[in-house]
């Protein structure tokens, strides 16, 4: 579940929370070239105001004018307070009409949100990096909350229907000089939580971008007690051995799924050689380090650097993903 639908739960809840009706609609099932994969959720309030989507804006006015109508209704999905399913692009006049590419097809669940609790629960629970699995009874509407494991995906059998919520993909950068804060800025539009660490505050002090949050100590302190886990992406943009190298040895024997550091390929070849002969780290931990950082684009700038760092992180991280949903016996839309 990617960190944007987390985004839309927390949406759904300061809605609620301000009296308003509020309905959660979840892609089920797919075929053809649907725009958005299977779990993709967005919530609708009933003014028509949205969080998310659905189709990538291919159905969503259709959705928006069913949703209303069945606030104002006296009867029908909202007053029975039960969720209900809908279908696009059943036939090719359907796709044509709403847009959907190549005919493809959406099954939604429509559902009223009732209750508050298990989506403070749920965004607790990933806010603490949990994994954490949804299953709402069809018939019911019942919601129920569990522990979710490594790459597991959404499954509907039309009586249930279970999503994952994984925790938000988070970057710890050491350093906050300029290219850091390129980073850093690019990283938050991709919806990254960015954290940053640097205890020279010659440097820290420069560091004022919103939504990325500074941790206090030494790299090595701060990757060690952050537990770095497969949502988590480290890298060292210092070009100071005293700071970078002690992060590296601690984030190359954690879960972290990307660990790259900046610096030239002889530069590389240098820190590897020294951090094989002075710490106890073996050749496949070894072997887990980017470096030089990024991909090779020919970047010169802070600001293209940063997208290859960051084109190399998102890449990572994708093949991670498809990986773990292939090794769960999962296939992704």
């Amino acid at each position: 579940m990617e960190s944007l639908d987390l985004r839309v739960l927390a949406d759904a809840l300061a809605w609620k929370r301000a009296g308003h009706a509020v309905t959660l609609v979840t892609v089920v099932e797919t075929w053809g070239s649907a725009p958005r994969p299977p779990g993709a959720l967005l919530a609708m309030r009933d003014d028509g105001v949205v969080s998310g989507s659905v189709s990538g804006g291919c159905v969503e006015d259709d959705l928006i004018a069913r949703t209303k109508a069945s606030f104002q209704a006296p009867a029908g999905v909202q007053a029975s307070g039960l969720p209900s399913m809908i279908a696009y692009g059943v036939t090719k006049e359907e796709a044509a009409r709403f847009g959907l590419p190549c005919g493809g097809t959406l099954r939604l669940v429509q559902e009223p949100l009732r209750e508050m609790a298990w989506i403070e629960n749920l965004l607790d629970r990933t806010a603490q990096h949990q994994l954490v699995a949804r299953t709402l009874r069809l018939d019911t509407g019942e919601v129920a909350l569990s522990d979710a494991i490594r790459g597991q995906q959404m499954a509907y059998d039309g009586k249930t229907l279970t999503t994952v919520f994984g925790p938000k993909w988070r970057l710890l950068l050491i350093g906050a000089g300029q290219l850091s804060q390129a980073v850093a800025s690019m990283a938050g539009q991709l919806d990254f939580e960015v954290l940053v660490c640097d205890p020279r505050e010659e440097y820290a002090a420069t560091l004022g971008i919103e939504g990325v949050r500074r941790v206090a100590g030494m790299p090595d302190d701060v990757v060690r007690e952050m537990l770095p886990d497969a949502h988590t992406a480290i890298v060292a943009l210092t070009h100071d051995p005293k700071l970078d190298d002690m992060a590296l040895l601690e984030a190359l024997k954690s879960a972290a799924f990307y660990v790259g550091a900046l610096g030239s390929r002889r530069n590389q070849e240098v820190r590897k050689k020294r951090l094989a002969e002075h710490f106890d780290l073996s050749a496949e931990e070894l072997a887990r380090l980017h470096g030089p950082v990024g991909l090779r684009i020919g970047a010169k700038t802070p600001a293209e650097i940063a997208v290859s760092v960051m084109a190399e992180i998102v890449q990572v991280k994708n093949a991670t993903t498809q990986a773990q949903a292939s090794a769960a016996g999962c296939t992704l839309a």
